[in-house]
């Protein structure tokens, strides 16, 4: 699987993310972030060129090389600092973000209940978590193909569970939901429930 988590699934899920039906999910979550933000899991750089003020700085985060290299050649209108690292080790000191962003990230994500508790010791007090993830939807049909078809969809898309209760995930490792949206997006239903919305720690 060395060539194709290496070569292949890095331009797949650049593809992927080119989505247009994501473009809305994109600029209302970074329309909202503010001062000192890390993006966790910023891939090929997507999200990118939506930073404006008044963000001061971004800090991309990304343990994918080949995606850090991809990201590195997208132009945007904030300084961009790459950190080669996993979320569930943050190379940066605690409070020291004024908000966090994950757009379709947390469903990969190894252990993503500490990379939760990593993003909560890094924001600041009052600082805020800016989420668009897909995840656990609430109807039953829908949920029984999602655990089903994650054990073989996590081995050819990078890790990505159907079956993340995002909302739960979120609240469990100490944060507060202020604003959150749910629903289908177009497309087939276990890989379409999205979770939207803004958290701050407890």
């Amino acid at each position: 699987m060395g060539f194709y988590n290496d070569i292949i699934l890095p331009r797949l899920c650049s593809f992927a993310m080119r989505n247009k039906q994501l473009l809305p999910f994109r600029e209302r979550v970074i329309g909202a972030a503010e001062g000192r933000v890390l993006e966790i899991g910023v891939g090929s750089g997507m999200n990118l060129p939506f930073y404006r003020p008044p963000v001061r700085e971004v800090l991309a985060l990304e343990p994918a090389q080949r995606l850090v290299s991809m990201a590195r050649g997208v132009t945007s209108n904030m300084p961009v600092s790459f950190l080669e690292a996993s979320a569930e080790t943050i190379p940066l000191d605690a409070h020291c973000v004024d908000t966090v962003v994950t757009t379709w990230t947390l469903c990969s994500i190894p252990q993503g209940a500490t990379a939760l508790a990593e993003i909560r010791r890094v924001l600041r007090p009052g600082g805020k978590l800016l989420f668009v993830e897909h995840g656990l939807a609430p109807d039953e049909g829908v949920r029984w193909w999602q655990d089903r078809l994650t054990p073989a969809w996590r081995r050819f898309t990078g890790g990505c569970h159907l079956n993340r209760p995002i909302r739960s995930m979120i609240e469990g490792a100490g944060f507060s939901i202020d604003r959150i949206e749910t629903g289908y997006m177009p497309g087939l239903k276990p890989m379409t429930f999205m979770y939207e919305g803004s958290a701050r720690p407890n």
